[in-house]
């Protein structure tokens, strides 16, 4: 897992009381609930992130509302620093943790499955941005907004080949369809809520990945569409081009030219 333990623990377990609400600007108000501090601190003291050169501990992220993150981490690389985030994402450490594991178990095992080659480069759309679910101004705030959830628009294998959400999950060759069924079922394994193509408007170009813990029930997690691994049935087609659910600027991102 990423690389030399990050310190503070200690500083991180008595702020518990850290980013009650607090009202501000069109964002929902909410409070920030006990089980986030909590899954946050144990994560870091269990050191299954650890500070490198692609993981970086930066000043603690507050609000408006309960926004923010007590211990935020840049990451701009995974696995040893053999897959690259681009952009550099701003995520706790859960999300972290959860992401390294996904890339391990499912991504590339499905890349050298497909196409007999690792992914070495993984585009992300949105990592923390503090805004209502899907841009909303009412209703609950998106777990972007804590730093427990990012948006994966795209991958990169080693021969410079590229592979995006967009293009390759309604129109991609059979293989890039099964290699994106795959790592999104995979998704579903480890990610407690994971939303892409199909399941609304607003994911029709990327994979939403959070671990939302109201998600999980009898040991199972929120994922739409209902996958399974390799081609399935697919219902619906491409999405009319909406505003992107990325953040609240979205970073552009369509993919490589025809």
């Amino acid at each position: 897992m990423v690389g030399v333990r990050i310190a503070f623990v200690a500083a991180l377990l008595v702020t518990a009381a850290f980013l009650k609400a607090c009202g501000g600007g069109s964002v929902p108000r909410e409070d920030r609930a006990e089980w986030r501090d909590r899954a946050e601190a144990q994560c870091m003291a269990s050191g299954r992130v650890r500070k490198s050169s692609y993981v970086s501990q930066v000043s603690m992220i507050s609000g408006p509302s309960s926004c923010g993150i007590r211990a935020p981490l840049k990451v701009s690389a995974a696995l040893g620093g053999r897959v690259r985030i681009t952009p550099t994402a701003t995520i706790g450490c859960p999300v972290t943790a959860s992401l390294d594991r996904w890339i391990h178990k499912s991504v590339q095992k499905a890349a050298y499955r497909q196409f007999g080659k690792p992914v070495v480069e993984i585009k992300q759309i949105s990592s923390y941005s503090c805004r209502g679910r899907n841009g909303r101004k009412r209703g609950p705030l998106s777990e972007h907004s804590y730093g427990n959830a990012i948006d994966i628009a795209g991958f990169r294998l080693s021969d410079g080949r590229q592979i995006t959400v967009v293009k390759g999950w309604w129109r991609g060759s059979r293989r890039e369809k099964a290699f994106l069924r795959d790592v999104f079922a995979g998704a579903c394994d480890e990610f407690y809520t994971v939303l892409g193509p199909g399941s609304d408007r607003h994911h029709y170009n990327h994979f939403h990945l959070d671990l939302l813990v109201t998600n999980v029930s009898k040991g199972r997690h929120y994922c739409r569409p209902k996958p399974r691994r390799g081609l399935f049935a697919e219902a619906g087609g491409l999405a009319a081009d909406p505003v992107s659910t990325a953040s609240i600027k979205p970073i552009p991102f369509t993919g490589p030219p025809d």
